[in-house]
């Protein structure tokens, strides 16, 4: 009766243990198409024996006996998580991730939990969640892009509303210029008409007591060529390129120094340049051989080199009234020398930017100076419209003067130095930082014999105002951010979480772990490092459940449940005939 009623006990273990593992088969099976999930399998030991002997040993006598034990049935001794990682699938939307090996994402709800689902989302102040609320774990980003590891916090992706603007301190030219070509002696020259005082009837100076008001022409001396109000448009041609208009608008006060100063800016000269043969490039008052008495003229003295030719023709210059009160034409200075820009020059423009993101352009002609034995000389000097040093004037042309110096090459054409390559813009009064400070990079220029000189700016490292618009997420966890400008930065970094023993980890229900006991302490840091899966940005870790393992499994529990079964229905007509004979 005792052996029947063990029998009993026996087959109802077994009833339990394929009842549970029928339960995680039917969870396995119903997460088939979860997102990332793991599955489940359920490992039986027997449960304990009775001895009925323990067995004895042989003797030379007696060969022994072995022990006699019965069984009990069967119990669950642990369920089993299988952590390998399920297919990946690729989704396309930019916010999904999965882990590709070892690790989980670290989500931060109530309390710290940890997921292999990376099916996220951006919420509605531009942070990183599960689809639970949870907010996904990393590392922050400076200013500057550098990762600032060791601190969790939310990770935020402000997709259109960060903003970005960086000044422009270094330009990189390239080229080369012709250390064949003939050397600059000779500069444009360029006269006004005799001009004369009205309130004195003398010749009129570039000083004060000069006014513009008071200025006529020398053939009608009655007869103002400038009145308070009248706004004059210069825009020269300068080495065959037409230069920007520059505008000058004149008051009570303004005298010819003023004008001289207007006209310099206007044609971008540069007046610290190696002079023109015996004059300083610039803008001077002078009286010519034939000139009429009590009259002079204006004489504009350009730099050499061909690059830095001038004209300002009659059509070149336009003023409110209607009528142009001054026109030039190629000339002579006062020691007796003629118009001609001649020698090797060359000129490049490019565009750099302030602090703010404004276009700051940058016009640099070089010009060759000399050549010897050791090898060639060459000066360079460089203007920009937007210098707010341009006083009154509306700027223009190539506009102020920022920056000259001298290239220095060796006989193998190599720049072996350079001097006044930091460019000095002012940007006063435009909200930006002034000065603006650019250095030039001609490290990349040679000074070769060839048919002519070339110069470009081959990159500088400013750029425009650009907002957030994108972002991709690396194998590393580094989430870059691209924006309109054309610009990338790093906004941050996914960590991940491993652990000792995965499967000591406390399974929460939802896709999320919590640690335990037996998991050991989290181990925090970077994708693909220290045993660290790496990520795969826009795709998705299936669940890693194998169906037909699971089928198989399946006829087998069932199976040993219906023989469990057919145990208990067995022993039951047993006890019944039993007691029936007893009767």
């Amino acid at each position: 009766m005792s052996s029947l009623s063990g029998a009993l006990n026996a087959a109802l273990s077994g009833l339990d243990v394929s009842q549970q593992a029928i339960n995680v088969i039917g969870n396995n099976i119903a997460n088939v198409n979860t997102t990332a999930f793991k599955s489940s399998s359920v490992n039986v030991k027997p449960q304990f024996y009775i001895t009925s002997s323990a067995g004895t040993a042989s003797t030379s006598a007696f060969g022994g006996t072995n022990p006699q034990q019965t069984g009990l049935g069967a119990a669950v001794d642990n369920t089993t998580t299988d952590f390998s990682s399920g297919e990946l699938t690729s989704t396309g939307v930019d916010t999904d991730m999965a882990i590709n090996g070892n690790g989980f994402f670290i989500v931060q709800g109530q309390t710290q939990q940890y997921t292999r689902d990376g099916t996220f989302t951006l919420n509605d102040q531009n942070q990183l969640v599960t689809s639970g609320g949870q907010f996904v774990q990393g590392y922050g980003a400076d200013s500057a892009g550098n990762i600032n590891a060791g601190t969790l916090q939310n990770l935020t992706i402000p997709l259109g509303s960060l903003a970005q603007a960086q000044a422009t301190t270094s330009a990189t030219l390239q080229g080369n210029l012709d250390s064949g070509g003939t050397v600059a002696t000779g500069g444009s020259i360029l006269n006004s008409g005799p001009l004369t005082d009205i309130t004195t009837g003398t010749p009129a100076t570039p000083t004060s007591t000069t006014l513009l008001t008071n200025l006529a022409s020398a053939s009608a001396p009655t007869t103002p060529l400038f009145t308070v109000g009248e706004t004059i448009t210069v825009a020269p041609q300068k080495g065959g390129k037409d230069l920007s208009p520059s505008s000058f608008t004149v008051t009570a006060g303004d005298t010819l120094a003023t004008l001289s100063s207007f006209y310099s800016q206007a044609a971008g000269i540069d007046t610290g340049a190696p002079p023109t043969g015996t004059e300083t490039p610039g803008v001077s008052i002078g009286t010519l051989t034939g000139d009429p008495a009590n009259s002079a003229r204006l004489i504009i003295t350009g730099n050499t080199g061909t690059a830095n030719a001038l004209q300002i023709s009659t059509s070149d210059t336009t003023a409110s009234t209607g009528t142009v009160p001054l026109t030039f034409s190629d000339g002579t200075d006062t020691n007796g020398n003629t118009s001609g820009a001649t020698g090797e020059s060359v000129n490049t423009s490019f565009t750099t930017y302030d602090s703010l993101g404004n276009p700051v352009d940058i016009d640099v002609t070089a010009t060759l100076q000399s050549t010897s034995n050791t090898g060639s000389t060459w000066s360079f000097y460089a203007s920009s419209p937007q210098d707010t040093n341009a006083t009154t004037f509306t700027a223009g042309g190539t506009g102020s003067l920022v920056g000259d110096g001298t290239l220095t090459f060796d006989n193998t054409g190599k720049l072996v130095s350079s001097t006044g390559a930091t460019l000095s813009i002012a940007r006063d009064n435009t909200g930006a930082t002034t000065p603006m400070n650019v250095t030039l990079d001609f490290s990349g220029v040679t000074s070769l014999s060839s048919d002519s000189s070339s110069l470009t700016s081959a990159t500088q490292n400013g750029f425009p105002e650009g907002t957030l618009s994108t972002f991709s997420v690396g194998n590393d966890g580094t989430i870059t951010g691209g924006f309109t400008n054309g610009q990338t930065q790093t906004l941050g970094q996914v960590a991940l979480a491993t652990f000792n023993n995965n499967q000591g980890l406390l399974n929460d229900g939802d896709n999320l772990y919590s640690s335990g006991p037996a998991s050991g302490q989290a181990v925090i840091g970077a994708p693909a490092q220290n045993g660290a899966g790496g990520l795969q940005s826009g795709e998705l870790e299936g669940s890693n459940v194998d169906l037909s393992q699971q089928f198989t499994e399946l006829i087998t529990d069932s199976t040993g449940f219906t023989a469990s079964s057919r145990v208990i229905t067995t022993a039951d007509q047993l006890i019944t005939d039993l007691l029936n004979t007893n009767q």
